[in-house]
């Protein structure tokens, strides 16, 4: 991804610092001052709040679910993304461009890419834990281990590091002006338009629609089967997990739109395209940074009745909502199975008049009860 309004257009690699055409002084215009109060709102609330979700998970909640580690994994990611802006802020206000040097350019958007595959993979691993949990209960049961768990968000992280790689080398620091002690750190396709279309397309491919494309399938099978009677209550896991996707969407839709007018622009060579992503990218990549700071206040809002009751634990309560919902529809379909079973029993106890096969019910009946109390647990 680019960086919150950073100036558009492209330099060499940051190996070989040249300098760019001569062109008036740097300025603050409107979308910087936009771009700026955008970055610090996003710091002051969203580094906080994401520390007290961190916080909450690991001191608070006690029963911790698939949805709740999810949930903290995304918290982790957007506090160490948020913490790239206060150089953000710093390009932007001091009127000295970047005076970090090429490493820290590159490393805080190579982070910035990062957080924006891990982020869209995690809601992928919970809508997909959500659609198991509601279609193949028994199934999601199985599966829902915290070492099988613990692998799966390795594997996520694994990948996001390395979907991400490319962006360090479409980085790079350029001096604004021969003579004018400024250094930018731009994009740079090493003047090639296939380099172009390759970063914009696959970020938006890999980042955005064909994950989307599975979150969609997943809540569309798990509405559809929450129409059925014996799913009639939708829970609080759901709701969370909703939020977060609209959130998500809201904040990074715009960026991967501008994303693919420029690649329709590359290729058709279209300067009205070009000129509208040149003109919306800053705008719309300070949006997207706001994305990593939202899921916080959403939490406030969602846990709101919680927090007469439990003051700073109400997170906690909030997150803790998500584990039994998860078991309450496998528990009902497990009672109802075992007042069938017994029926039967006592059926046959009465034919046969024998009490062994009486005792038997109650032995059943008591298997059963443990498989519904251990539905309850989320991970085990």
């Amino acid at each position: 991804m680019a960086t919150p309004l950073t100036p558009v257009f492209s330099g060499p690699p940051a190996s070989a610092v040249v300098p760019a055409p001569p062109s008036t002084p740097p300025s603050l215009p409107l979308s910087h001052q936009i771009g700026i109060a955008i970055l610090v709102i996003a710091f002051v609330f969203g580094f906080p709040g994401n520390l007290f979700v961190v916080w909450s998970v690991l001191c608070r909640v006690r029963r911790r679910s698939v949805t709740c580690l999810l949930i903290l994994n995304l918290a982790v990611a957007d506090a160490l993304v948020l913490l790239s802006s206060p150089l953000f802020i710093r390009y932007l206000v001091g009127g000295k461009g970047w005076e970090f040097g090429p490493v820290v350019c590159k490393t805080v958007h190579y982070l910035c890419c990062v957080n924006m595959y891990a982020s869209i993979y995690l809601i992928c691993l919970m809508s997909m834990d959500r659609w198991l949990a509601v279609t193949k209960p028994f199934l999601s049961q199985r599966l829902r281990t915290k070492k099988r768990l613990l692998s799966i968000m390795l594997a996520i992280w694994v990948m996001a590091f390395l979907m991400a790689l490319p962006m360090p080398f479409y980085r790079s620091v350029v001096q604004y002006k021969p003579g004018v002690p400024i250094y930018l750190c731009n994009p740079y396709h090493w003047q090639s338009e296939s380099h172009e279309i390759f970063q914009y397309l696959s970020e938006t491919l890999l980042g955005f629609l064909l994950p989307f494309a599975f979150i969609l399938f997943c809540y569309i099978s798990v509405i559809l089967r929450l129409r059925s009677a014996m799913f009639q209550r939708k829970g609080r896991g759901n709701f969370l997990i909703l939020i977060i996707i609209a959130a998500f969407t809201l904040f990074w839709l715009p960026y991967h739109l501008i994303n693919i007018i420029q690649v329709i622009g590359v290729m058709q060579g279209s300067s009205s395209f070009l000129n509208v992503a040149k003109v919306g990218r800053p705008n719309v990549t300070a949006f997207a940074f706001m994305s990593s700071s939202v899921n916080p206040v959403l939490y406030v809002f969602a846990g709101s009745s919680h927090i007469r009751q439990a003051g700073l634990g109400f997170m906690a309560k909030l997150f803790e909502g998500t584990n039994s919902e998860m078991g309450s529809s496998r528990s009902t379909r497990s009672s109802r199975g075992s007042n069938t079973e017994n029926s039967v029993f006592t059926k046959l106890s009465v034919k046969l008049n024998r009490k062994g096969d009486g005792a038997g019910a109650e032995t059943h009946d008591g298997e059963e009860g443990t498989l519904a109390d251990k539905t309850l647990t989320p991970l085990h």
